[in-house]
């Protein structure tokens, strides 16, 4: 069946390849789409490779059934046309002709649904991961949190790389790379040859986390937490976007997941707790307004500007944070709850995941920026008094 399978993908490769000749792409990436691909991408797990054999088989046992069938019928109706003198025959029913008929199809049905029923089963068995990551849909990010096994309590946000989003919005993309609107600036790091298990929830809307590559694609709704995984058994860089209709910056949503070595991996998690310890700032540190500024340039680099643009005008529905009015109120509250808690039904995600001083670190900057030269400053403490109301 895989010879086969291969053979097929062959064939329609080359009697596709004038439509896809017309898509543009710059060249094929490495767990990721390639051009003028019709097959589906190269499986790095088993449960992926399962779902190739069942799309090949399925795919095989209709093509067949299709052409047996349609060739009965076309011959039938050129055999016994009317301008060769043909007469309809007058006969009742068989019940032998209506007991096989019903038959072959009810155990063509079985032998499709008996290998479709385990590759599915074996789908929802999460049990017994190695690693377990807690993955949360933002518009339009993604956040990872380790939430067992080698990593535990390591958390980030991963983001579209800012310059591809530039590149975008410029629109000349002719010299954009393989991995155009894929690259992030945190992947999600997972060991070789482990059982990962992914727990989807969402923040605002629905999303979908999926990577092709491993076979997976799992609903991350508001207020619900589902779950799937893989097992990658090849070191490498694979790729997924968000497959639901998440809102206007659908588009910029990609998964990055890097599969490395156990001994890398155990490497990474040493770093990664490295850096979450050196941003353990103490939130009652009083800071200079030049300091928190800088720092607020790039928390909001990283996950603001998407919206509210690098300018502070932000874009059709999304609001202006330059000169308004909540940004330069000399009561921080109101900017801060907003920060902490979201506004406009979700339309503005809230922020609390990110550390006090992060939050008071862009709101320091957003007052301080642009035309907003209040010379305000936002101290971490006052955000620490603000999370519990």
């Amino acid at each position: 069946m895989k010879s086969i399978s291969n053979k097929l993908a062959s064939l329609l490769l080359t009697a596709g390849a004038w439509v896809g000749s017309a898509a543009h792409a710059v060249q094929d990436l490495p767990g990721g789409p390639a051009v003028n691909q019709l097959n589906l991408h190269p499986p790095v797990t088993k449960i992926a490779e399962e779902q190739h054999f069942l799309h090949w088989m399925m795919l095989v046992i209709c093509t067949v059934i299709f052409v047996a069938v349609f060739s009965v019928m076309f011959y039938s109706i050129w055999k016994h046309r009317r301008a060769k003198g043909a007469k309809s025959a007058n006969f009742h029913e068989s019940v032998t002709v209506e007991v096989v008929w019903t038959i072959v199809p009810f155990v063509i049905v079985i032998l499709m649904a008996l290998p479709a029923t385990k590759v599915l089963v074996a789908q929802k068995d999460t049990t017994n991961a190695d690693v377990t990551i807690k993955t949360t849909g933002y518009q339009w990010k993604w956040g990872y949190d380790y939430i067992t096994g080698e990593g535990e309590g390591i958390g980030f946000i991963s983001t579209l790389d800012s310059s591809h989003r530039v590149m975008s919005d410029s629109g000349n993309v002719k010299d954009a790379p393989a991995n155009y609107l894929l690259k992030v600036d945190n992947p999600m790091v997972v060991p070789v040859g482990k059982k990962i298990r992914i727990i989807t929830t969402a923040n605002d809307v629905i999303h979908a986390f999926m990577v092709p590559a491993f076979g997976i694609k799992q609903d991350a709704i508001p207020g619900f937490v589902r779950d799937t995984w893989f097992r990658a058994e090849k070191i490498g860089d694979y790729y997924g976007q968000c497959a639901e209709l998440c809102g206007k910056e659908h588009a910029y949503m990609p998964i990055h997941v890097k599969v490395v070595s156990g001994e890398d991996y155990t490497t990474w998690v040493a770093e990664q707790k490295k850096i979450a310890a050196a941003k353990l700032d103490d939130p009652s540190k009083v800071w200079a307004l030049g300091d928190l500024v800088q720092r607020g340039e790039k928390v909001y680099a990283a996950n603001c500007a998407a919206c509210h643009q690098a300018n502070g005008k932000g874009a059709g529905p999304i609001k202006p944070l330059d000169a308004s009015a909540v940004v330069l109120d000399a009561d921080h509250a109101k900017q801060i709850q907003i920060l902490l808690k979201g506004a406009a039904n979700g339309a503005m995600p809230a922020w609390a995941q990110l550390s006090d001083t992060d939050i008071a670190a862009v709101a320091t900057y957003t007052k301080n920026s642009w035309s907003n030269k209040t010379g305000q400053l936002v101290q971490p403490a006052e955000v620490v008094a603000q999370r519990g109301k």
